[in-house]
């Protein structure tokens, strides 16, 4: 039997080794980890979008993204055809942002944010994967890979930019009920993981491992 190509992007700053819990049956599935790479001067999130997506060596593979992960694998989408779109504590348009990202857009706030100050490894964490995170933060010095300033100034502006406005039903969104960089709340239609965090990609591997196979399937 052929085997179901399955592609991992990480979100925000992160290393593919937030995907180091999550197992997938290797008789059905072949999983394929991807990595950020720096931003080229004034790349557009489209142009950088089909630089990854040229690293797929597969027909109909199915993306699966993080956070801004998330949003990179729906830009991915246009310049491949995907068995699948998965997406995970992420959003699938701009009209799901909270409130506060909406207000860093008309204000242009974002670009006020010092990067040198994020590169911090316990800020860095902070405003990759939320406010919670005190009592794990030499965990994320493992997760946490790409520190550069460029790609952070690159990446932030991306994601408060990003103008899809409309949400594509065909892609599939897994969202965690506590997560606080996206907001429940503001989020249209998804499956809905209790108790699931924005980083719910480490602490509720358990049941993507057991749902995420029939996801895909389905």
């Amino acid at each position: 039997m052929n085997k179901i190509h399955v592609y991992f992007m990480p979100g925000l700053a992160a290393s593919s080794a937030i995907f180091e819990r999550i197992e997938l049956s290797k008789e059905v599935f072949e999983m394929h980890l991807l990595e950020w790479e720096i931003p080229l001067p004034k790349e557009s999130l489209t142009e950088y979008a089909k630089r990854i997506a040229d690293k797929i060596t597969h027909e109909m593979p199915v993306l699966v993204g993080v956070s801004f992960g998330g949003i990179l694998v729906q830009e991915m989408a246009k310049h491949i055809k995907a068995r699948k779109v998965i997406i995970i504590s992420s959003v699938r348009s701009n009209s799901e942002f909270p409130r506060r990202l909406k207000i860093a857009k008309t204000t242009k706030a974002y670009k006020l944010i010092p990067m040198s100050l994020i590169l911090n490894i316990e800020n860095l964490a902070k405003f990759s994967f939320g406010e919670k995170i005190n009592q794990r933060i030499k965990l994320y010095e493992k997760f946490l890979s790409v520190r550069d300033i460029g790609y952070l100034e690159w990446a932030v502006e991306k994601v408060v930019l990003w103008d899809r406005e409309v949400i594509d039903e065909s892609v599939v969104h897994i969202h965690g009920d506590l997560d606080d960089v996206f907001p429940i709340k503001y989020i249209a239609n998804c499956t809905i993981v209790k108790g699931g965090t924005h980083i719910m990609i480490l602490s509720k591997y358990k049941w993507l491992n057991e749902n995420l196979p029939d996801i895909i399937l389905s």
